[in-house]
């Protein structure tokens, strides 16, 4: 329990990592930049009050703090890394959609798999029939697994009720898990994921239900930080879009889109005009909206799982950063095209199908993804002032990272100064 996670803080060393990797900065990194990340070699890290206050060299931090008064962590032969953050995720969700796996492996398109009653709907449909208890069960298990790969901060959305209870519920189970769990999760409301199978044909009217009625309570009871819409062709059109993020900004949620993804809509170009705090998927976005989110500063999140497994081109990552824009990645983890938390299969399918350097991967899992959240201030880097948010890999060099493919390589996760996650010792118990 985060609180007792709190309440049992001590002051932290750790100490002789062999690549102390910081991503060291304030600011989603650009460019050739995203390339440095700031390696000390014999690495140490001092926390206190769950607050990074020294960084350097071991023997040099050793000398300059009283050390003896810390508890320490012997990071010998190891890596040290800023906490990972996943910006970009839908895992509080009821019902499995593994058939419709199958079904895709088979030839069957988007439309065979709604017409057999799959796709979005199910979810729907099993997400509203379950409770609270059963949500908060589900969330909490893939906490857990995310926490396993690293994963210390984390944005959920709704967008699986597209009715006013189940987002609600939804939102209620990520504030609950939050509050409970080692994992921050950083809460948004995605009620424009789809329109609804009860207003087939209405869409206008559920939109006006949406910031008539949903999105003033979302406000009021602060269920979510930010407000996402899936603007795509037959889904949100661009003027839909922006309607609904206007009406959330007014109201105090930062925006995300999620965009461009089955077809070039224009959707990063909305993201640059309203000052979107990211915009997510962009397979398809257009040279001209990949300069307007230069021009602007809006995080690129990219989701190599999801084109992985629906067997589509892979956005353009290298473009983005050779013409300047920031560039986060995230997994997506849901359950209709990437059912997985799996960080280390999404950083080696980053530099192995969308070519990015390894460097640049881990920038984007660490500093630029917490630029995607808005919390590239507090964390994302191991900087003094920063939280005490750390990862230790059991190998020597982050580029491990992608080299074992699809698997975990952390032995410990550090939330605030305190070990939340220890795989030797949950190996022995």
């Amino acid at each position: 329990m985060k609180q007792e996670h709190i309440a049992d803080r001590e002051n932290l060393l750790i100490a002789h990592a062999a690549q102390l990797v910081t991503c060291s900065g304030l600011s989603a990194k650009k460019g050739r930049a995203m390339s440095d990340l700031h390696i000390i070699e014999d690495g140490a890290v001092l926390i206190e009050d769950g607050i990074i206050r020294a960084l350097g060299k071991t023997d040099g931090v050793i000398q300059k703090y009283k050390t003896a008064e810390y508890s320490t962590i012997d990071a010998r032969n190891r890596t040290v890394l800023p906490g990972f953050v996943d910006p970009h995720t839908h895992f509080i969700f009821s019902g499995e959609r593994a058939e419709e796996f199958a079904w895709r492996t088979r030839g069957l398109s988007y439309m065979d798999i709604m017409g057999r009653g799959g796709g979005i709907a199910a979810t729907v449909r099993a997400t509203r029939a379950a409770s609270h208890d059963e949500l908060f069960g589900k969330g909490l298990e893939r906490l857990n697994t995310m926490l396993s790969f690293g994963v210390t901060t984390v944005e959920g959305k709704s967008g699986y009720g597209l009715d006013y209870e189940t987002e609600i519920r939804q939102l209620e189970v990520m504030k609950k898990l939050s509050e409970l769990h080692p994992v921050d999760v950083v809460p948004t409301f995605l009620g424009a994921h789809v329109i609804p199978v009860e207003y087939k044909n209405r869409g206008e009217e559920y939109i006006e239900f949406i910031i008539s009625t949903v999105l003033p309570a979302v406000a009021e009871r602060k269920l979510a930080e930010f407000c996402d819409v899936f603007c795509e062709k037959d889904v949100y059109s661009v003027e839909q879009a922006k309607r609904i993020l206007l009406a959330a900004r007014s109201l105090g949620l930062a925006m995300k889109l999620h965009t461009d993804e089955i077809n070039p809509t224009g959707g990063a170009e909305l993201a640059a005009e309203l000052g979107a705090v990211s915009a997510d998927h962009l397979l398809h976005a257009s040279d001209r909206g990949i300069e307007a989110l230069r021009d602007t500063g809006v995080v690129a999140a990219l989701l190599p799982g999801t084109a992985f497994c629906l067997k589509k081109p892979y956005a353009r990552a290298r473009f983005m950063i050779d013409s300047g824009v920031p560039v986060a990645l995230a997994t997506d983890m849901n359950p209709g095209t990437f059912c997985s938390e799996s960080v280390p299969l999404i950083i080696a399918l980053a530099v192995l199908n969308m070519d990015m350097s390894i460097e640049e991967a881990v920038t984007a899992i660490t500093i630029n993804a917490a630029a995607a959240l808005g919390r590239a201030d507090r964390i994302g880097s191991i900087d003094v002032g920063k939280q005490g948010d750390l990862v230790i890999l059991a190998y020597p060099s982050y580029t491990s990272l992608a080299y074992r493919t699809g698997i975990s390589t952390v032995d410990l996760v550090i939330k605030g100064g305190t070990v939340v996650y220890d795989r030797a010792a949950l190996e022995t118990s």
